[in-house]
């Protein structure tokens, strides 16, 4: 929880890919609660209030997921809601010429979204979800501690520079800096 809130403020795609895994993490308990706390929570074994606090964030996420019908896969709609919102400032980057390292680094990764969307069945969602499906794949290899090829590996690269600056610049339109006149 304490984790989620602190990437939400520094690094919003950071933060996106740890909740896509915080449902993983769900998913691997089968939604139930008493086996999250045994078989996940348990490390963290926070004291008190912090505990509490914990297990309820995570039942609260367990009644979303049940509620919005993602038991088996997708995505929260609070995480639908940050591809969104992203997706929206990646236009209006895109759109304005004050950004044109963005613009660049978008152009350099526009063939890895391409091979994505043809080698999926997820041709109708956002590009930049396509661009955070590929990391977190990547991530998950890595944690199995299977290998990346050289190409994955550099796709994920540049994929990670542009989401790295949408991130920068999501921080800044929250703060009421971001100019794109």
């Amino acid at each position: 929880m304490y984790i989620a809130q602190q990437l939400k403020e520094k690094n919003i795609a950071e933060y996106l890919l740890y909740m896509w895994q915080v449902e993983d993490i769900i998913r691997a308990s089968h939604l139930s609660e008493d086996e999250l706390k045994e078989n996940y929570l348990a490390q963290f074994r926070a004291t008190g209030e912090t505990e509490k606090e914990m297990e309820e964030w995570y039942s609260h996420l367990i009644r979303m997921m049940r509620e919005e019908n993602v038991q088996k896969g997708g995505h929260l709609q609070i995480n639908k809601n940050i591809i969104s919102l992203l997706t929206d400032l990646h236009n209006q980057l895109l759109q304005s010429t004050k950004f044109p390292f963005y613009t660049a680094a978008y152009y350099k990764v526009l063939p890895y979204i391409v091979e994505l969307r043809n080698k999926s069945n997820k041709k109708d969602i956002p590009e930049l979800e396509n661009c955070f499906d590929a990391l977190y794949g990547v991530m998950l290899l890595r944690l199995q501690q299977k290998p990346v090829n050289d190409e994955t590996a550099k796709a994920v690269a540049d994929i990670t520079k542009l989401l790295s600056m949408l991130s920068e610049y999501y921080k800044q339109d929250k703060a009421g800096e971001l100019n794109f006149e």
